[in-house]
């Protein structure tokens, strides 16, 4: 039995390969057009979010409109034949269920939209599953059979509420319209669900827990947001009978910065002590590995600043599951997902001895780099509005409008479009921050950040351009110097040393981006910067 008309066929062909699409990649842009034809229309070449608009398109509207059409007409023809099952040639089926499943996500979407923002979805009953319930066994009956109608409802209700999830967290904690972004975005979603989505929700969607995801990238990128995305959108499994989720989704992340505890503080935090483990340990404690449960994920946030001995142990969570408490025998296991992060350069911290090669190839199953501020403005430099837009929303809603309007074109008169923002998003929050308090910001001069010599010059209000300037003739100035000590040999290796990493930290602009060129460890940059010989 033939379920659709050619015509009919064609569409449902496009809207399944639309449905399995990453939604942040550019090929989901063009499987829209290729389901709409030339009733298309999309501006943008990539999905992103902005503060002004509705999170459902029109070209959406326009399918989800089509694609009941198409459901009803094949429903009715299925009941009106009566068919066998098996007359169903299984192409068909494939596609009917596929239009199933896209009808019934967004007929539903208000409902799962709700239930994310619910306290706690284990408290009361899921209000809408019986509904969905219905739905689905209705829809779906002719060409599964009532039983296994029923029995997968159960599934894809959990299934649709992951993707929702996943695709709130994801597009509301990753902003920006720049290429970069995009592709931040469709790494998240490929991290959650992989590349195959059919795959993931067939066989892995309990698995993912076993796959730890790194990320990388410069401070103030959002690597806690990418953690926090990938964290709240894990698969959680759906009782029918108690008609309940079987965990919290708001209660199932937990982020440990590593960066600032002490060694043998992180050691505690991480996998528990024992009472009189150590001169202060008072009563049992329980740590974060094991109290994260099986559905949850521990975020470790600067993973690269771990003591040698702490990595051994923190491999054989990886390797095997399994640790001890400080100062106690019993073995136990780890159930949930770990997701790390670095602003270092792995490569080069294994070169030096300081990070485990082992350790490192037990995270990099899953890789994400986190792009710079300066790099998402340079693809899309009008993407400065509305990034700033939605900081100001956070920081002062009531006004946000007027806020950004004010922040963007101070940004614009005193700092310019190249200005580099080291710090990036973080930084631009900061900035906002600062306008909305005295109307101004005051961001460090390029070099350096203040941790040395005192209170570093600023950039002030006005006269952006004179203070680079001044910046750029002290670097060249030390060039100079440094030429000349060296043709006459008076500098020791130690203060060659001292004088070349001050001059490259004055055009980077930063200890982290010294490092980086000059293949350094931070603390090691940090130690030889003298900001001084800029002023002599």
């Amino acid at each position: 039995m033939q379920l659709f008309s050619d015509a009919d066929r064609r569409f449902s062909e496009a809207v399944s390969q639309l449905a399995y699409t990453n939604p942040f990649l550019p090929e989901r842009i063009e499987r829209e057009k290729a389901v709409l034809g030339r009733q298309f229309n999309e501006p943008r070449s990539v999905w992103s979010r902005r503060v002004e608009e509705e999170q459902t398109r029109p070209n959406v509207l326009k399918i989800r409109e089509r694609v009941d059409a198409v459901v009803d007409k094949t429903h009715g023809r299925l009941k009106a034949q009566d068919a066998r099952r098996d007359a169903i040639a299984e192409p068909d089926r494939t596609l009917y269920q596929d239009l199933v499943h896209y009808v019934l996500y967004y007929r539903y979407w208000a409902s799962f939209s709700a239930a994310i923002s619910a306290s706690d979805p284990r408290d009361q009953k899921v209000p809408f599953w019986e509904d969905f319930r219905r739905d689905f066994v209705h829809l779906l009956a002719p060409v599964l059979g009532p039983d296994t109608a029923a029995r997968e409802a159960r599934h894809l209700f959990a299934c649709l509420f992951q993707l929702r999830r996943a695709f709130h967290h994801t597009f509301n904690f990753i902003v920006g319209a720049s290429p970069s972004a995009a592709r931040l975005r469709a790494r998240i979603w490929q991290s959650i669900f992989t590349h195959d989505v059919r795959r993931y929700r067939r066989s892995l969607f309990d698995k993912m827990g076993d796959i730890t995801t790194l990320i990388t990238g410069p401070s103030g990128t959002g690597k806690e947001l990418v953690a926090r995305a990938i964290g709240l959108s894990r698969f959680l499994p759906f009782d029918p009978r108690q008609q309940r989720f079987d965990a919290d989704p708001h209660g199932l992340f937990s982020a440990v910065n590593l960066s600032a505890l002490s060694p043998s503080l992180i050691e505690s935090e991480l996998f528990g002590h024992r009472r009189g483990a150590f001169t202060g340990a008072t009563e049992d404690r329980t740590g974060w590995l094991e109290a994260c449960p099986p559905l949850g994920t521990v975020f470790l946030d600067e993973i690269g600043e771990l003591d040698a001995s702490i990595q051994v142990k923190l491999l054989r969570v990886l390797q095997d599951r399994a640790f001890q408490r400080l100062g106690d025998t019993t073995e136990r296991h780890f159930e949930g997902k770990i997701v790390a992060a670095t602003n270092r350069d792995l490569a080069h911290e294994m070169l030096a001895g300081r990070f485990r090669e082992d350790l490192y190839y037990r995270l990099c199953s899953d890789l994400i780099t986190t792009p710079s501020l300066a790099e998402q403005l340079a693809e899309a430099p009008d993407d400065l509005p509305n990034l700033v837009r939605y900081l100001a929303q956070r920081i002062c809603p009531d006004e946000a409008d007027a806020l950004a309007d004010e922040v963007v074109e101070w940004v614009t008169a005193n700092l310019g479009a190249d200005y580099a923002w080291p710090g990036n998003i973080r930084e631009l929050e900061q900035c906002v921050r600062n306008i909305l308090v005295h109307k101004e910001y005051c961001p460090l001069a390029a070099t350096g950040d203040g941790s040395q010599g005192g209170s570093p010059p600023a950039v002030r209000p006005g006269n952006g351009a004179a203070a680079d300037t001044g910046h750029h003739e002290a670097a060249a100035s030390l060039a100079r110097r440094i030429a000349d000590e060296m043709a006459h040999a008076r500098l020791t290796a130690e203060e060659l040393l001292q004088h070349y990493c001050t001059l490259v930290y004055a055009t980077a602009g930063s200890y982290e981006a010294t490092a980086r060129q000059l293949k350094l460890d931070r603390r090691t940059v940090k130690s030889k910067v003298n900001l001084a010989l800029l002023d002599s």
